[in-house]
């Protein structure tokens, strides 16, 4: 497929081959779907995630997030591997502190900061919602 990069991203990890494991694909902007499911399936990580443009839209980047079976609206070392690709590999001319995803789930701010040669990652997530609460 022409126009596909993708990268194997280690969250949570100190070294490489550790942590959670996570392959964002970028320049996704022609496929539809079924087809990111079925790259999600192949990849057969925890989850894969899709940036289809390097270009901002309502302030973020879009991004969609699949496990192997089914498409998420979010999930949270996802949220971060994907922030950390977009900051890094993804987005020539942003280099701000913050990188906003518009996932399925609504807009997350991942910032970014330095602690000597050590960047760490903060996502402000939405509020948690609650569905029915059934008495035993």
């Amino acid at each position: 497929m022409n126009g596909l990069t993708y990268y194997l991203v280690d969250v949570f990890a100190q070294e490489r081959y550790a942590g959670n494991q996570l392959a964002v694909v970028t320049g996704a902007f022609f496929l539809p779907a079924e087809r990111m499911q079925a790259i999600a399936n192949e990849m057969h990580f925890s989850e894969t995630t899709f940036i289809p443009s390097s270009e901002k839209r309502n302030g973020g980047f879009d991004v969609q997030i699949f496990t192997p079976s089914i498409e998420v609206p979010f999930a949270g070392h996802p949220t971060l591997g994907t922030a950390y690709v977009i900051k890094h590999f993804v987005s020539e001319e942003d280099r701000d502190d913050t990188v906003v995803l518009n996932l399925k789930a609504g807009q997350i701010p991942v910032r970014f900061e330095r602690h000597g040669a050590e960047e760490v990652l903060w996502m402000k997530q939405l509020a948690p919602t609650f569905g029915k609460i059934f008495t035993i």
